[in-house]
């Protein structure tokens, strides 16, 4: 089976399943990427290439689609490649939303496509005005016209995956019947529990165990679309009531969604607005996965904030290892945590309440046992890796059959 990804960022979401398609010598596997760095054994990988982009107007309807047509063209580029070199994919499967996909059908067109859909912006009800901005007329053409690309896919295609319920439901409706929920997965046999773990805070040479008060969080970047700002705050009032817990930060300065400040970060901004003991607030940076897996292992208490968007792979992470998750109550939450049940949720935006959830998990240790077991559980059940992969494997071959 001649297997093509095609997905600008590399592996991203299709790490474990190209890696698995990869270990069958029957499988040739090809993986088109416009991402110069990284490697998986078994897997042919190929850089596109595009000229960086000069936005002359920010404002612009044209300028996601403009990008998304300039990817699409690049990725075809190279594709063309391969079928003049008589490579010929039994199935492409694809990432949505950046415009790599775009044009593989003319390039291939009686070769099933598979698209990984991720997001579909809407005016309402999701992340967009979640913070109770009001969006005028033209923003909302903005947002109409950014989902252009995932439109195009989403004809295109001969079927789609998202990785949950939520992410579907945000899709047109009379789309839904092409897209199958399908997780990533989560490795449980790597993401346990370990009461013995110790985690070392290297520039300050502290190291953390499970018998320290210790409060993570974990995130690509510090912003707003994952509450950093309203964790920071709540950071600040429990600090000065536990004079023994320590906040452990794991993520890079940066922001990955929309909210980029005009000046300086939000890690920046928060440390300059509010009184943070430095002494107890360690902020790691990006951590390797073996790292991050113990700082997932002392933890008293996790903190995950979401706007109603994508649901990171952090938060089943920190389920899976048996951590005490001290969420936000929003819907791609709700989907997998039911409060004081398998974890403990608050209203994204009321700080004494994240808190107040905060301080009840630390001061009940002993209740949050059952919690920490029911979020193992749910993952086990649900998002266990070793279930899911096959399942994603036999998908996928079955898509084979499909006449385009």
């Amino acid at each position: 089976m001649n297997i093509l990804f095609v997905h600008r960022s590399f592996p991203a979401q299709f790490f474990f399943i190209a890696s698995q398609l990869a270990q069958d010598p029957a499988n040739k596997v090809i993986f088109l990427t416009n991402t110069e760095t990284g490697e998986l054994e078994g897997i042919k990988k190929l850089v596109y290439k595009v000229q960086p982009q000069e936005i002359k107007d920010p404002t612009s309807y044209l300028n996601s689609y403009e990008s998304a047509v300039i990817h699409g063209q690049a990725a075809a580029s190279e594709a063309l490649k391969l079928k003049k070199e008589g490579f010929k994919p039994d199935i492409i499967y694809g990432h949505s939303g950046w415009g790599a996909t775009l044009f593989m059908k003319e390039v291939f067109p009686d070769v099933p496509l598979l698209c990984y859909f991720e997001w579909f912006a809407n005016p309402e009800g999701a992340d967009t005005g979640f913070d109770g901005t009001k969006i005028n007329e033209y923003q909302r053409g903005g947002l109409k016209c950014a989902n252009t690309q995932v439109i195009l896919d989403l004809c295109s295609c001969d079927a789609g995956i998202t990785p949950t319920h939520w992410q579907k439901s945000q899709f047109p409706k009379e789309f839904h019947h092409k897209i199958k929920v399908i997780h990533d997965g989560v490795d449980t046999d790597f993401y346990k529990p370990d009461n013995d773990a110790k985690f070392l805070i290297k520039d300050k040479n502290l190291e953390l165990s499970a018998k320290d008060e210790v409060i993570t969080y974990a995130t690509r970047g510090m912003e707003p679309y994952r509450g950093f700002p309203e964790f920071m705050k709540a950071v600040e009032i429990i600090l000065k009531k536990r004079p023994n817990t320590h906040v452990v930060i794991a993520g890079e300065d940066k922001v990955c969604y929309r909210g980029q400040l005009d000046e300086g970060t939000y890690k920046e901004k928060m440390l300059k607005e509010l009184d943070i003991d430095l002494k107890r607030v360690h902020f790691v940076g990006g951590l390797p996965y073996g790292e991050y897996l113990k700082l997932l292992q002392i933890s008293s208490a996790h903190v995950y904030l979401t706007v109603p968007y994508v649901l990171s792979w952090s938060i089943l992470d920190a389920m899976s290892v048996g951590c005490c998750v001290v969420a936000s109550n929003t819907q791609p939450v709700q989907e997998v945590i039911q409060d004081n049940y398998n974890g403990l949720l608050f209203d994204f935006y009321n700080i004494e309440k994240q808190v107040e959830k905060i301080d009840y998990a630390l001061d009940n240790s002993a209740k949050m046992q059952a919690i920490r077991t029911n979020a193992r559980e749910t993952i086990i059940e649900n998002y266990a890796l070793k279930d899911i992969l096959p399942k994603h494997v036999e998908y996928v071959k079955n898509l084979i059959h499909l006449k385009p």
